[in-house]
């Protein structure tokens, strides 16, 4: 395991030991009080609980070394893992925060707000907590280099604890409104924002996730940078398509179709083939996957399945 991935592991296991610790407070106060707005955030808390041990999963099994069955690696477990978090975010989350603020709009009973001075310290107690967790991460955010690609885990972690963070206000806010006003209305939507809040979350943390397991390029400016390193080679006459994929995140596929000049013989094509792509890899050390196809037809009259000789990395 790398420093970076050492790095987020602790990152990782700050937030999984905050949100066992705030989700048993939660739990525990929430059925005491009867409070479905405390209950909403344990199960929030539980969701994120089992949403780190995925991560935790997703950095050991993604750094497998490659083998026949997986040529590229395994770097795309942690989209895979991302994902089941989502997914875990929104069923475990989201949809039990909206059935308990259904449940209490349909509520005849007159609900009781004994015992919610306790659930606000805990709520209290679980805002410092999930704080300094955001804190965390962000903190390794900020000293972490840019690369190819983004940390999956690490996004996770910063979207879980941000939003923890926003549902611990909206879950104070409507407790304190319903003890002020003794409506449990205020509550039950407190509830219900809280289930959308994770819903939105859920959405976008999938939607990443799908598209970096379909097949995702790199950002645009890199693939900028990367096709004028082409350009400037003296070998080179014409760089006619250029394609990127990121298979995790220290690891890039670069595919190239290129023209080189005129006069090189086959041992030449060779020696400067293994040139260009070490001069690609030296550049972006996670570009370590590259291929060139080299084509002789001129740039108007080049056909669409233009004949291959691939040589990789």
């Amino acid at each position: 395991m790398n420093k970076k991935d050492r790095k987020t592991r602790l990152t990782v296991l700050v937030a999984l030991g905050a949100n066992l610790l705030i989700a048993a407070a939660k739990a525990g106060a929430g059925v005491l009080a009867g409070s479905p707005a405390l209950l909403s955030e344990a199960a929030h808390s539980v969701a994120d609980s089992m949403n780190e041990v995925f991560l935790l999963a997703a950095l050991r099994r993604s750094r497998r070394p490659a083998d026949q069955r997986h040529p590229f690696g395994y770097g795309k477990e942690r989209y895979f893992w991302s994902l089941l978090a989502a997914v875990g975010i929104f069923v475990m989350g989201g949809c039990f925060s909206f059935l308990q603020g259904i449940e209490a709009l349909g509520s005849n009973e007159q609900e009781s707000t004994g015992g919610y001075i306790a659930g606000l310290s805990v709520l209290g107690v679980a805002l410092a907590a999930e704080g300094g967790s955001l804190l965390r991460a962000l903190y390794q955010v900020r000293g972490q280099k840019g690369g190819i690609g983004g940390d999956p885990a690490l996004r996770t972690v910063i979207a879980e604890d941000g939003t923890a963070v926003l549902g611990v206000l909206l879950a104070a806010g409507g407790m304190t409104l319903h003890m002020v006003t003794g409506r449990v209305v205020w509550e039950a939507s407190a509830s219900l924002a809280i289930g959308l809040l994770l819903v939105y979350v859920a959405y976008r943390l999938g939607k990443e996730a799908r598209d970096q397991l379909i097949g995702e390029a790199v950002d645009p400016e890199l693939r900028r940078r990367i096709r004028a390193l082409l350009d400037e080679q003296p070998e080179i006459d014409n760089v006619a398509d250029l394609l990127t994929m990121r298979l995790g995140l220290d690891s890039t596929l670069v595919a190239a179709r290129i023209d080189l000049r005129p006069g090189l013989d086959s041992e030449d094509v060779e020696l400067v083939s293994e040139r260009i792509k070490a001069a690609v890899a030296e550049e972006w050390p996670e570009a370590d996957h590259v291929f060139l196809d080299i084509t002789d037809a001129p740039p108007g009259e080049r056909p669409a399945h233009a004949a291959r000789d691939n040589t990789s990395a």
